[in-house]
């Protein structure tokens, strides 16, 4: 149901800015590939100090947009128009005329921070490498200005950790390391794309506070990617929507999120995950019932498809002297059943023990106390014969389809491997069963000759839930499968979900740090922090009457549920 839009608030501190002087003007930019056009007609302006946010679905043109201001567009990219930087034009500028702008006049912040740092190279050595494009100061200046980065960005301990490599950040850490490397030379002008979409809302916060204060004291402006209209409209003073290459909506960020003009914007809005949030923590129960979902509350007498008794894992101590690291737990006893047909969700922080948790479900781990109980047998007792029983009855979708789907394999192939590896069906009955899973991940048939590259994210999280339940599996593990995908996306996944388990009565156990898609999917829901549970109970009245801190610090966290909430009526 489309929420009902009323005045926006006023004293909105995300006002337009007027007075800065304008450090980056985009006029009727256009990017081809070939005889398609991809971007046209683009303009817009961003001012000193201030914060603008483009946002879309995936495919919008965004990124095609930030790499033209870059540079970094492919050598078959045909360009037109205007991007005008500190008063120079820079579109379709030679390399060797815009190298020197990177990373001073013009500072770039990547998505994925584990793919876009050097692995075997220290993280403060990769700021300092950031900082020396300056040429203005010798080795040891340059690393004091990393480590300074580094604290500002949030980091604690910032000259220890400047010695650690990427695998020992976690993936907060590890996008703040990628902040500091961007602001390190106070640039005129940061772009940051997507910078926190895979992290969950708690530490999002965190780093786009640090992000702020950093920009601020430099005066940098920022062009911020993202989908999250949510976090744009908190976040940023002007928000531009951009739909199939086009911007189809720009103004100031309230405006755009509370009087929307455009349908697209709309049906972004009515998406958008703060829209559901509004009602959570209100005292009463936050929904009727999972994504309309009417399956009716399980007996007390049916057995659970899953139980896990008392789960435990503690790592043991590690190094020896004075690098000897204490026994750490990950998770400590927790405990939970799911019926057939049900889906059980655990929210929490990155770290908060959730992965672990899945993982030891799916025999991946093994627990160190406790029991995993499927179908009436302990997993940790089964036989090899009886695990590959196991194996077929319980499958994962995890959360990258780019990482989980080899990109050698047509789609067919991928499809038809879990069908050859538990020998189901003859030949033909297995290239039925693979136009079934297309049909029900709502694909075109078509889709079986091409390839894992040649598909959009969506498309790809669908090939990934058809593989799941091609054995067709009791139990499918869901890994925070739609947090890198977009709102309309995301819609479109869960959909998929929830009708593939109304038919196939399959159970899930959805692992995600976004409330609100655990909200659309899940029945019951455990919060977990610090390996440990906090909160467990139907997943409505956990959301609509939180009781432990922590679940209500995690419900506030969410970006532009505040806003939505007081400015938008029932």
């Amino acid at each position: 149901m489309s929420p009902q839009w009323t005045t926006p608030p006023s004293g909105d501190p995300h006002r337009e800015h007027t007075d800065g002087q304008t450090v980056l003007d985009v006029v009727d930019l256009a990017v081809s590939y070939g005889d398609r056009e991809v971007v046209s007609a683009v303009d817009f302006r961003l001012r000193a100090g201030e914060t603008v946010a483009i946002v879309g679905e995936s495919g919008s043109g965004k990124t095609t947009v930030i790499n033209a201001v870059l540079g970094l567009l492919p050598r078959n990219a045909r360009t037109s128009g205007s991007v005008v930087l500190q008063g120079r034009e820079i579109l379709g500028a030679d390399e060797s005329e815009i190298r020197p702008l990177r990373g001073t006049a013009l500072a770039y912040v990547p998505q994925d921070p584990m793919s876009n740092l050097n692995p075997v190279m220290r993280v403060g050595n990769q700021v300092a490498e950031a900082a020396s494009v300056t040429r203005d100061a010798t080795t040891a200046v340059y690393r004091e200005r990393a480590i300074d980065a580094l604290g500002r960005a949030g980091l604690d301990d910032a000259r220890e950790r400047y010695r650690l490599y990427p695998h020992q950040f976690s993936g907060g850490m590890r996008q703040r390391a990628l902040i500091a490397a961007g602001v390190v030379n106070a640039p005129t002008v940061l772009i940051a794309d997507e910078p926190t979409s895979a992290l969950d809302v708690t530490v999002q916060r965190v780093i786009l506070d640090n992000l702020a204060e950093l920009t601020a004291e430099s005066g940098t402006a920022v062009l911020l990617i993202t989908h999250d209209l949510g976090l744009a409209a908190e976040r940023a003073d002007r928000v531009i929507v951009m739909h199939h290459g086009r911007i189809v909506e720009q103004g100031a960020s309230r405006d755009v999120l509370f009087a929307p003009q455009a349908e697209y914007t709309k049906a972004l809005v009515a998406a958008a995950p703060f829209a559901v949030a509004s009602r959570f923590g209100d005292g009463e129960r936050a929904s009727a019932a999972p994504r309309g979902n009417a399956t009716a509350q399980p007996s007390t007498d049916t057995a659970p498809a899953l139980r896990v008794d008392g789960l435990s894992k503690v790592y043991p101590a590690r190094g020896w002297g004075k690098n000897r690291r204490p026994p750490f737990t990950a998770v400590e006893d927790v405990s939970f059943s799911i019926p057939a047909g049900r889906t059980l969700a655990i929210a929490g922080e990155s770290g908060s023990g959730k992965s672990t948790t899945a993982q030891m479900v799916l025999q991946l781990l093994r627990p160190t106390s406790g029991a995993i109980v499927f179908q009436g047998r302990d997993t940790g007792s089964l036989s090899k014969r009886q695990m590959k029983g196991f194996r077929r009855a319980v499958q994962s979708i995890f959360q990258d389809p780019y990482a989980s789907l080899d990109p050698l394999f047509s789609i067919e192939r991928s499809l038809r491997e879990p069908l050859d590896a538990f020998a189901i069906g003859t030949p033909a009955e297995r290239d039925a069963r693979v136009l079934e899973l297309l049909d029900l991940v709502q694909l075109p048939r078509t889709v079986r000759y091409r390839t894992a590259s040649e598909l959009s994210g969506g498309q790809r999280q669908r090939v990934a839930i058809a593989r799941a339940l091609a054995p067709s599996p009791e139990l499918v593990v869901c890994d925070e499968p739609v947090s890198a995908l977009d709102v309309l996306v995301q819609a479109q996944i869960l959909d998929v979900l929830t009708e593939a388990q109304r038919e196939l009565g399959v159970s899930y156990l959805f692992i995600s740090h976004d409330l609100s898609v655990i909200a659309e999917i899940s029945h019951d829901l455990l919060v977990m922090r610090r390996g440990a549970v906090v909160e467990h109970g139907a997943t409505a009245d956990v959301l609509g009457d939180p009781q432990h801190p922590y679940t209500r610090e995690l419900i506030d966290a969410i970006p532009g549920r505040a806003l939505f909430r007081d400015a938008v009526g029932a």
